[in-house]
């Protein structure tokens, strides 16, 4: 290709807040339509919008982790355009003082590190929801959405194809999603992404024409979408035409990206200071505790796990996909520092997460707090429970108030490994199978499994089976 692609993005996703940007409504998803919208968010004549605290520290707290300015006297103000869906003729949002200005996300590429600037992260309250399902021929329309809280983060235009868009993009949902910000489920549309796409000729300094491809809830379809723009718009400017900037849709059914309207730039929308809220004001106590009371950012957590704990890329990205499981982690480790780190980390990772989905639960909203699961680990450590009797104890502790070694007693679970008592299972088992002794004896070593089976079945599953194996061969092999 004889151009450069030149991209740059805008973020919107959803706050954690329990209630709406301005008013008492629930910022929920999934009611029925229209029960959780009230007369602020409709913007009926005489109400008054206020401004919920909740979701300034979430801003806050976001740009603390991307190393941004907070400005602690930002602004919001109204942004002028006509919606259906948006009944008040406006929509609160930030224009010239956002609350987050200059922060930065570094991201990994095949050429190195490459640090992607991020120009500014605002507020402002999303719209409601047209739909064209309501009846035969007719739309409704679904307020429940109105003002539920956003934050737009935008980015210089500072990549240059699809895998770093999408390398970022990652990131940053990652991050939302660890730091509590929000729950970015992209298919309740909690974080989708707006691509501003432009060519320009190789090497040029001088950027093309823009064109936005507006709201793509799904890392696969905003890769899709900007191949095909890209090709697009290669296409008009090899063949002499010029791209026109607009705001273009992305058609997944048909891959395909199609007009939706001519872009307005910011004096299109008149913004001007909303009268009826005052300023953000952002004490620097206020961004010192918000401060304190960050977790440890993920990519740092990251880099001490490889360090002190020794784990795989895979399991540090696995453990740190959920910030509970990390934190679960640490606490197992702190009550049992002999266990070995990979087996904790491939417990929560795998065992355990795989006996919540049978439950239809999750970790953090399971009963196997960090003691019980410590508990369980430690026996397993020391061979008085074998794999599979840890497992059955795991799945029993999800309704059950007993400790895992009450379980184990209970259930008959305990592991068998005594030489003495093995022994002398093992010895009947030889002597009760002289062919196969000998053939083992003369190189047939894969009768080990039969040997180790036969011990299993006189012991009920009990017997330990690498000492049970070790015994074998030595006496096997006397």
């Amino acid at each position: 290709m004889n151009w450069d692609i030149v991209i740059g993005l805008e973020v919107h996703t959803r706050l954690n807040t329990r209630t709406k940007l301005f008013s008492s409504s629930l910022n929920a998803y999934g009611a029925e339509p229209n029960t959780q919208a009230n007369l602020v968010d409709l913007g009926y004549p005489g109400v008054l919008p206020v401004m919920n605290e909740e979701a300034v520290r979430l801003a806050t707290r976001l740009g603390l982790a991307i190393g941004a300015e907070i400005d602690q006297a930002s602004r919001m103000a109204r942004k002028n355009y006509f919606y259906p869906d948006l009944s008040k003729g406006y929509q609160i949002s930030q224009d010239d003082r956002p609350i987050v200005n200059n922060g930065s996300l570094s991201i990994s590429t095949n050429d190195g590190e490459k640090t992607i600037r991020i120009l500014r992260a605002h507020l402002e309250e999303d719209a409601g929801k047209s739909t064209h399902s309501f009846r035969p021929n007719q739309s409704g329309i679904d307020f429940n959405r109105a003002g539920t809280p956003l934050l737009e983060i935008v980015t210089e235009p500072d990549f240059c194809n699809a895998t770093e868009v999408i390398t970022y993009l990652k990131k940053l949902h990652h991050l939302v999603r660890y730091l509590g910000i929000s729950d970015a489920n992209m298919q309740e549309g909690s974080f989708r992404c707006d691509v501003n796409i432009s060519l320009k000729p190789k090497g040029s300094d001088t950027l093309g024409t823009r064109a936005e491809i507006k709201n793509i809830n799904s890392f696969r379809f905003i890769e899709q979408a900007i191949h095909h723009e890209t090709e697009r718009q290669a296409e008009l400017l090899e063949s002499g035409q010029s791209v026109v900037q607009e705001t273009r849709l992305y058609d997944a059914d048909k891959n395909e990206t199609r007009s939706m309207r001519s872009k307005e730039n910011a004096h299109d929308y008149r913004y001007f200071p909303d009268p009826d809220l005052l300023p953000i004001l952002i004490s620097q106590a206020d961004i010192d505790h918000e401060k304190q009371g960050m977790p440890e950012l993920p990519w740092l957590r990251a880099k001490r796990f490889s360090e002190s704990y020794a784990l795989s890329d895979e399991l540090i990205e696995s453990l740190l996909r959920d910030r509970h499981h990390a934190d679960l982690f640490e606490s197992i480790l702190q009550e049992n520092p002999d266990l070995p780190a990979k087996l904790v980390a491939n417990w929560i990772c795998v065992e355990l997460q795989a006996i919540a989905q049978r439950f239809n639960s999750s970790l953090l909203d399971s009963p196997l707090n960090a003691t019980r699961i410590t508990e369980l680990l430690s026996l397993l450590h020391k061979d008085t429970l074998s794999s599979s009797g840890a497992k059955t104890i795991a799945e029993a502790l999800w309704e059950s108030t007993a400790t895992p070694s009450e379980l184990m007693s209970k259930l008959n679970l305990a592991q068998l490994s005594n030489d003495d008592d093995l022994l002398s299972i093992i010895k009947i088992i030889i002597n009760n199978n002289p062919e196969q002794a000998q053939d083992f004896r003369d190189g047939k070593t894969k009768l080990m499994a039969f040997f180790v089976g036969q011990v299993m079945k006189a012991s009920k599953g009990s017997a330990n089976p690498k000492r049970t194996t070790e015994l074998i061969r030595k006496l096997l092999s006397a």
